[in-house]
C-alpha cells in the first residue's frame, strides 16, 4: 500500500544525518536530529512523524533506539505519542523565558542549542571538591575545568567542571568543543554517561562570578550542581553552572498520586 502524502510529507521533512555509536548513544543523537527538525519548523505543531520503522530505516537503527528518542522527545514537551498511530508534534521545546523542564539529556541538549562554550583553563587540581565527590584521599589531585557558557542573547552561564584522576588525565584542554561537557567525555573516552544528579540552590554573586556573568556583584544567582554516572554508578564528571537568577525559572508538576 502507498503510504499517504502526509507520511511522506514526515520523511522528507526529516534531515539526512549519520548517527554513529562513537559519538554517543544512538537514541540520544536520533533525539537531537528529530528535536531539531521541530526546532527549525520543518515539523510543525500538529504534524505527524513518520511511523517508527520508517525512522528505524532511515537512520539505520534499532525500533528500540527509535522509541527510546521518542521517549525522550516526549518527555521534553515536544511529541505525544499515540497507540497504533503516529507520535504528533505538540511543542518546540523551551521558550525564551527559559522555563527549563529538566528530565533528561535531551534537555539539556536543547538548553545549549545555539551556545558557544569559552573555555577558560584546564588544570591538575588538590580542590576539596574533589575529593569529596569522587572520595580522592587528601593531597590526590584530579582535574578542573573552567569555561563560560555563551548563549543567545548575550545570555552566560559560568561552568567550572571536575573530573576524577583517571578521566582527567586522558583528556586535554582542546578536547573541550562541545557544549555538553559529558558528551566530550563519551565521545572522547568511549564512557556511556547514564545519570545525571542534579541539585539546584540558590547563591549570591561574589566579585569573580559577578565579573564573570556581566551581573552585579552580591545579586542571587541560580547553582545547578550535576554528578554524572555510569550504569555501574561509577563517577565520572562532577559539575556546577552558574546562572543569572532573573533568566530562570523552574517549573514542576506535583501529583498526589500515592498519598
Amino acid at each position: 500500500m502507498a503510504r499517504t502524502t502526509e507520511q511522506s510529507d514526515a520523511m522528507a521533512a526529516l534531515p539526512t544525518a549519520e548517527l554513529s555509536r562513537k559519538r554517543g548513544p544512538l537514541y540520544q543523537q536520533l533525539a537531537s536530529v528529530l528535536s531539531g527538525a521541530i526546532q527549525q519548523g520543518d515539523l510543525a505543531i500538529g504534524d505527524e512523524l513518520p511511523k517508527e520503522a520508517e525512522i528505524a530505516g532511515k537512520y539505520s537503527v534499532s525500533l528500540i533506539t527509535v522509541r527510546q528518542a521518542l521517549r525522550d522527545l516526549e518527555s521534553a514537551g515536544l511529541i505525544r505519542k499515540r497507540s497504533a498511530k503516529p507520535a504528533v508534534v505538540t511543542g518546540v521545546g523551551a521558550d525564551n523565558n527559559l522555563n527549563w523542564s529538566f528530565q533528561n539529556f535531551t534537555d539539556m541538549a536543547m538548553f545549549t542549542k545555539d551556545a558557544r562554550l569559552e573555555v577558560l583553563d584546564y588544570e591538575r587540581s588538590d580542590n576539596v571538591i574533589l575529593q569529596e565527590r569522587f572520595g580522592l584521599p587528601a593531597g590526590e589531585k584530579g582535574y578542573r575545568l573552567r569555561s563560560i557558557l555563551h548563549g543567545p542573547g548575550g545570555r552566560r552561564t559560568r561552568v567550572t567542571t571536575y573530573f576524577p584522576p583517571e578521566i582527567g588525565s586522558s583528556l586535554k584542554k582542546s578536547d573541550f568543543k562541545d557544549t555538553l561537557i559529558f558528551r566530550t567525555v563519551q565521545n572522547r573516552l568511549g564512557i556511556e554517561v547514564s545519570v545525571a544528579n542534579v541539585v539546584i540552590r540558590a547563591d549570591i554573586a561574589d566579585a569573580e562570578m559577578a565579573a564573570d556573568l556581566n551581573i552585579p556583584a552580591g545579586s542571587a544567582a541560580l547553582v545547578v550542581e550535576m554528578l554524572f554516572e555510569t550504569d555501574d554508578q561509577k563517577k565520572i564528571e562532577y559539575t556546577v553552572a552558574e546562572h543569572p537568577n532573573e533568566q530562570f525559572r523552574i517549573t514542576y508538576k506535583a501529583s498526589s498520586a500515592g498519598t
